[in-house]
């Protein structure tokens, strides 16, 4: 019998230029792929292009009416002005997705891969690949989408770990979690992360 409670969560990459989003629904232990796309700003004032962003998100998150929102965090990089101007566009994005009463959960790039590709060395082209694997998508993402997926994959097993620390500890809960380890094993041969029996 299909599980009726499920929890919509909407990824979002922001940046300047183009701005990834996806969205994704939880339902038990099933990850379920509703859209993802890419805002491409136009150029332009930088006021105009963040007050773009911000409606460009709050509209997307009025359409699918998610749960909860999640966003990756900024780190200094070599050239503080782009860091700068990706900090104002994620500042865009976050308000947007406030504006509609959204509760944002907030991930750094390691925590991203770590949750869905099982390393947080993961390359950007081993993420979209697990991401397509995951949602069974056919055919490749736009690199922002699929880092806006990833980032709302990532909140989902934030989600899941704390429904399972909350959990009663049963035997059929160790069988769920040892699975689970296998299930990331095989992920990990599958894209050569694994160099164990190679």
């Amino acid at each position: 019998m299909e599980n009726s409670h499920f929890v919509r969560i909407m990824g979002v990459d922001p940046g300047l230029n183009h701005t990834g989003f996806g969205v994704i629904d939880v339902i038990g232990t099933d990850l379920k792929f509703v859209t993802a796309g890419v805002i491409n700003v136009p150029k332009g004032e930088l006021a105009e292009r963040l007050f773009f962003i911000f409606k460009s998100v709050a509209q997307i998150a009025r359409e699918n009416t998610p749960s909860f929102a999640a966003c990756e965090k900024v780190f200094v990089n070599m050239n503080p002005h782009t860091t700068l101007l990706l900090g104002q566009a994620r500042g865009a994005a976050l308000t947007a997705l406030a504006s509609e009463e959204l509760l944002v959960n907030e991930f750094t790039p390691t925590e991203i891969k770590q949750a869905t590709v099982g390393t947080g060395r993961a390359t950007k082209t081993q993420v979209q690949m697990m991401i397509s694997q995951m949602l069974n998508l056919p055919q490749a993402l736009q690199p922002d989408a699929a880092d806006a997926l990833a980032c709302a994959v990532c909140a989902a097993q934030s989600f899941r770990m704390m429904s399972a620390m909350a959990a009663p500890k049963t035997a059929a809960g160790h069988a769920r979690i040892h699975s689970s380890r296998k299930t990331r094993q095989a992920w990990e041969v599958h894209l050569g992360l694994n160099r164990k029996n190679s």
